[in-house]
């Protein structure tokens, strides 16, 4: 599944000049470009307002497919996070801000449908005389 592509939003070119003739009481020319207005966002939680730990980098996994009554938002994490996603990753996908993000994913968490984990760190490189002693008992086989 590929994700869907983030739209940069892209300031508006100014508006032209009226043409000569319609200042001053005469009817103004119709705009045929409606304005987009901006997105507002109600994801309601939970009556106590609890959220989970989440941190941009902690990763989610869905344990399940959607449920038929599952909402479209919540559905598209379900199938998003098949594979692990970081938190800013599905925030980033969906276009929903963080805050949101976490609501959701909150929510999920407590209907035991998803999985958060802490980010995989690289452990550090083991000591070079350690690697060393392995090679020359390797080599003495």
């Amino acid at each position: 599944m590929t994700p869907p592509q983030r739209k940069r939003h892209r300031p508006q070119p100014p508006p032209p000049p009226n043409p000569p003739g319609t200042a001053d009481g005469q009817a103004e020319p119709k705009n045929p470009e409606p304005k987009n207005p901006e997105r507002l966002y109600t994801i309601a939680g939970s009556d106590d307002g609890a959220r989970a730990e989440l941190d941009l980098v902690t990763l989610i996994v869905a344990r399940s497919a959607p449920p038929p009554a599952a909402t479209p938002e919540h559905a598209a994490v379900l199938r998003l996070c098949a594979a692990p996603l970081s938190v800013a990753e599905l925030s980033a996908y969906l276009q929903l801000p963080f805050s949101a993000m976490t609501v959701m994913i909150t929510e999920l968490i407590t209907a035991e449908l998803v999985q958060a984990r802490a980010p995989i760190v690289r452990q550090a490189l083991p000591d070079r005389s350690l690697l060393e002693a392995v090679m020359h008992g390797l080599q003495k086989l």
